[in-house]
């Protein structure tokens, strides 16, 4: 079996339709056809609602079309119920899952990506017959802006990652010429909403633009504190100033007409922001 991990941005976007669209470069970096895109969604109410509306609303019908399958999978409990990122984080004694910034200058821990997406694709291929002496064939999208991020993490035991952007000499921008080319919008970047990767500028235009997730990622912040300080531990945020959220940024001003911040985030797996 040959998969995309699929984000939903740029990168694996691109990925998508040159899969879809039989490639033969590309089906030549990946050893082959490319069975299906499989995209762990770790949640309605944690991913950019951009980026849900994308996968659904373009790139599946899409990619229906030539029969090509662009699945969306979510972790689920032992019970069987679906579990999303930003409930759980917001559950009563719940340590941070993502990768704040604690209040005496360490870093965070981050197991959001571990979880909520490497482990679920994991289970997925798992579930359908994928093994150590039978791995899945997994394309990562990390393009040649960086090429440091290669190998980060390390591949489960039923998966063998490749990495056909690299492999093509494809940037972001060459990913981004991608979709336009078969007459498709440009997807924006794909990841939590809530992401301390966020760069102050992102904050700001999310508490311009989405000011109802602004406030939903203020929200968590104080319940990641609520749950620290019942520990006896030190303060944690969402954003380097070591001070809330809601009092660290200010509303960004708008942006001219043809500009857009397209800056890389801080994620190194390639399950992320792509």
């Amino acid at each position: 079996m040959r998969i995309i991990s699929y984000g939903g941005g740029v990168h694996t976007t691109a990925m998508v339709i040159m899969a879809a669209t039989r490639h033969a470069q590309f089906e030549a970096a990946c050893g082959g056809p490319v069975d299906a895109a499989v995209m762990s969604n770790v949640g309605d109410d944690s991913e950019h609602p951009e980026t849900i509306e994308y996968v659904k609303n373009v790139i599946q019908p899409w990619a229906a079309t030539l029969n090509f399958p662009v699945l969306v999978i979510q972790k689920t409990t032992k019970d069987g119920s679906i579990e999303s990122l930003y409930s759980k984080q917001m559950g009563q004694d719940k340590r941070a899952m993502i990768p704040v910034r604690f209040e005496n200058g360490a870093p965070g821990f981050r197991e959001c990506t571990g979880d909520f997406k490497i482990k679920v694709i994991s289970k997925w291929l798992r579930n359908n017959g994928m093994s150590k002496d039978n791995p899945a064939v997994v394309a990562i999208g990390i393009s040649t802006d960086e090429f440091q991020r290669i190998g980060k993490p390390k591949p489960r035991p039923n998966e063998s990652l490749v990495y056909p952007l690299i492999d093509l000499v494809m940037s972001r921008a060459d990913c981004q010429q991608v979709p336009l080319a078969h007459g498709l919008p440009v997807p924006g970047k794909s990841a939590c909403f809530f992401c301390p990767f966020k760069r102050p500028q992102d904050w700001a235009e999310m508490k311009r633009d989405y000011p109802h997730l602004f406030d939903k990622s203020v929200a968590l912040e104080r319940r990641i504190n609520e749950n620290r300080k019942k520990q006896d531990k030190d303060l944690a945020f969402l954003t380097r100033f070591n001070k809330p959220l809601d009092e660290a940024i200010q509303e960004a001003q708008d942006q001219l007409p043809g500009f857009e911040s397209i800056e890389e985030a801080g994620c190194d797996s390639g399950h992320c922001f792509t």
